[in-house]
């Protein structure tokens, strides 16, 4: 099993899809290396492009002080990671075949960080992990339990951010999320 640095290089390195020809960055993931938390996004934006860290515009904002009412951080004790490392253009959804080629590099971040659960954060990422018939706003706050952990759907913040009357669901997901995360230690 390679760890974490191992793949974030081959990571920057990457040219398997036409993606890597405009990036800035690679926008590998942050947060604690052994989280029993890993959030799951799409794809990096702009700001991620430019930075190199996942989640860092008004909607990464946004995901970071709900998570911290409920006593979570990049810094304590979750990771944050993208299903694709390279901005698609326009910040469009990203292609079957990019993600095919990219979630490769997800599934070894997964492997070595061992996450007890998985937040999948918005549409896409649930639909990859869930299955295409996956529907946000009947199943989001529900947990599954695949592959011996526990996933779990949640609306993305930039949806939040296009109707701030759905911030009150997607504080009480993280708030149920805590209670799960506490009743699994």
């Amino acid at each position: 099993m390679k760890t974490l640095e191992e793949i974030k290089s081959e990571c920057a390195s990457c040219q398997k899809c036409p993606l890597c020809e405009s990036r800035t960055n690679s926008v590998f993931g942050v947060g604690v290396p052994n989280a029993e938390i890993m959030l799951i996004g799409e794809a990096p934006g702009e700001n991620e492009d430019l930075t190199g860290v996942p989640f860092v515009g008004r909607a990464g904002k946004l995901l970071d002080k709900v998570l911290e009412e409920a006593g979570f951080s990049r810094e304590k004790n979750i990771f944050i990671a993208n299903m694709l490392k390279c901005r698609p253009p326009k910040n469009r959804d990203p292609l079957p075949s990019e993600v095919d080629l990219c979630v490769e590099y997800l599934k070894k971040q997964i492997e070595a960080i061992n996450p007890k659960v998985i937040v999948l954060v918005g549409r896409i990422s649930a639909m990859y992990f869930l299955g295409k018939d996956f529907k946000m706003t009947r199943q989001h706050g529900n947990a599954y339990y695949q592959e011996g952990r526990l996933w779990y759907p949640i609306f993305h913040p930039a949806a939040i951010l296009r109707n701030m009357n759905q911030l009150p669901l997607m504080q009480e997901d993280i708030m149920k999320l805590r209670k799960m995360v506490d009743e699994i230690k």
